[in-house]
C-alpha cells in the first residue's frame, strides 16, 4: 500500500513499528527535520525497546540528533488524535488497523526492513541502517510533497 495519496496533507502523523527504537524514531526525526512545525510527528512501538546506537550514529551522520529519543509504546501516547498512522512493521500495522475501526484515522503500511536483524561487520550493519534511513526519507518526502524553497 505504498501508493497511498492523501486527500490533503495530514497535520499529524504517527510512525509505528515493533519496538520504537530504530525505524519509527528515524522516520519521526526525518519528518520533523523536513517539515518543522507544519506537521506534528510522533512515533510509538508495540513494545518498548532500547535506544539503538547504530540508529543514533546514522542520524548523526546527517546532522540529526536521535540520542534523546526514549522508546515508548502506543499506551504511552497522550492521545491518538492523528490524521495518519504509517506502520513500518506488520505487527504495528495490525495495531494501527484496530485504531481505524473506531477513529477517523488513515492507516498505511510501508514495509521496512528491520536493520537490527542484519549481522556482520560494523560497517555492513551501518549500511543497512543507512538503507532504512534513506528509504524512509524518500517515502516521507514523496508522500508529504517536500519541495526545497525555490523549486516547483
Amino acid at each position: 500500500m505504498t501508493d497511498y495519496v492523501p486527500a490533503r496533507r495530514p497535520q499529524s502523523v504517527l510512525f509505528a513499528c515493533t519496538t520504537n527504537s530504530v525505524r519509527s524514531p528515524i522516520a519521526e526525526t526525518l519528518g520533523r527535520h523536513y517539515f518543522g512545525k507544519q506537521i506534528f510527528f510522533a512515533s510509538a512501538g508495540l513494545k518498548r525497546g532500547e535506544s539503538d546506537d547504530f540508529a543514533i550514529a546514522i542520524m548523526d551522520e546527517i546532522g540529526l540528533d536521535l540520542s534523546k529519543h526514549r522508546p515508548h509504546t502506543f499506551d504511552d501516547l497522550d492521545d491518538m488524535n492523528f490524521d495518519l498512522i504509517i506502520s513500518l512493521s506488520p505487527e504495528a500495522h495490525h495495531r494501527a488497523l484496530e485504531f481505524t475501526r473506531t477513529m477517523p484515522i488513515d492507516a498505511i503500511y510501508w514495509p521496512t526492513m528491520d536493520a537490527t536483524a542484519f549481522e556482520g561487520s560494523r560497517d555492513r550493519r551501518l549500511d543497512e541502517y543507512r538503507n532504512v534511513r534513506e528509504g524512509l526519507k524518500k517515502r516521507i518526502m514523496k508522500l508529504l510533497e517536500f519541495r526545497p524553497i525555490g523549486t516547483l
